[in-house]
């Protein structure tokens, strides 16, 4: 595991950094409680070995800054362990209550000090697999379960942040609303099965023509979602009006050119799109104006014969 150890006397810190390597341990070291608490932001240790008096900062306060940084962090608790020659019962208070979970004097033996190490690197074991665990379920909640893409939860909160950016920053913005042209009679024609199937291979398209165009752009910020039913959405903060505009038909050729037969779709005979799209120059009002000026170019695209896209720009 990695360990942050803080020592101000560099004789002592050479001592127990070759103890604790000689066990399999990486040692990442820091001379006071400030630099401790800087290096813990950037490597992010599986414990702390923490002397308790140092100069400019002592460790009862930088245990309580490490806490602080945890509160704003995806891990959760990392834990600390004070090294002292003085473990007095007043000692031992002060470093539970600052946010330490143990104190061992500095001259604990060998055995002590490896059974210690053993017992934190299971509980590191047991934290990176929570991690994993964690950030599995973050995604399946923000993911469309059928689909693949942000689900309307998840998208929710993007497009508010995002768009609070742009007004902040003045930036552009554009946005896409996408419906699969007369998706109630393939459901209706070809079987619910069927119609799974084809929602999600109009997602993987629609993904991987927004993916190919963030790479092509050199901007990474835009993003598919599912809106809800057959109904899709593409954000894009700080795009011009040209990328969404050349995005809104380049979404329209890649699900034609799927070449999904759709008997019931006519004049066209296979799975299509419709799509309205808006833009903002500079970001400014309220998220939802933007979606209803979207919406309301998607019913023209649809009036005026589906399989195409009519953008308010």
């Amino acid at each position: 595991m990695k360990i942050l150890y803080v020592e101000d006397s560099a004789a002592a810190a050479l001592v127990m950094r070759r103890r604790l390597s000689s066990f399999g341990h990486a040692v990442v070291l820091a001379k006071n409680g400030q630099e401790a608490v800087q290096m813990f932001r950037i490597e992010a240790p599986d414990l702390v070995l923490m002397d308790i008096e140092m100069p400019v900062m002592n460790g009862f306060e930088a245990a309580s800054l490490i806490r602080a940084v945890e509160a704003t962090q995806s891990w959760a608790w990392t834990p600390i362990i004070f090294l002292t020659a003085s473990d007095t019962e007043e000692n031992l208070i002060t470093a539970i209550e600052a946010g330490g979970d143990d104190f061992i004097a500095k001259t604990v033996t060998e055995p002590v000090l490896q059974a210690k190490m053993k017992a934190m690197t299971r509980i590191a074991t047991l934290r990176r697999g929570l991690t994993i665990a964690n950030q599995k379920l973050e995604a399946l909640a923000s993911s469309d379960g059928l689909t693949g893409l942000c689900n309307r939860r998840s998208m929710d909160n993007r497009v508010d942040a995002s768009f609070a950016d742009a007004v902040q920053l003045q930036q552009p913005f554009g946005l896409l609303m996408i419906d699969i042209d007369n998706f109630k009679k393939y459901n209706d024609h070809y079987g619910h099965q069927q119609g799974d199937d084809c929602l999600r291979s109009v997602a993987l398209a629609i993904a991987s023509t927004v993916k190919t165009d963030n790479a092509r752009t050199g901007n990474d910020a835009a993003f598919a979602a599912r809106y809800g039913g057959e109904e899709f959405a593409v954000v894009l903060p700080m795009a011009s009006a040209e990328r969404t505009a050349s995005l809104a038909h380049a979404l329209v050729s890649a699900i034609s050119a799927l070449g999904i037969a759709h008997e019931k779709n006519a004049d066209w005979g296979c799975v299509t799109i419709s799509v309205g799209g808006a833009h903002l120059p500079q970001a400014s009002g309220k998220i939802a104006e933007l979606f209803r000026a979207a919406d309301a170019c998607l019913y023209q695209a649809k009036d005026k014969g589906r399989n195409r896209a009519e953008l308010s720009i």
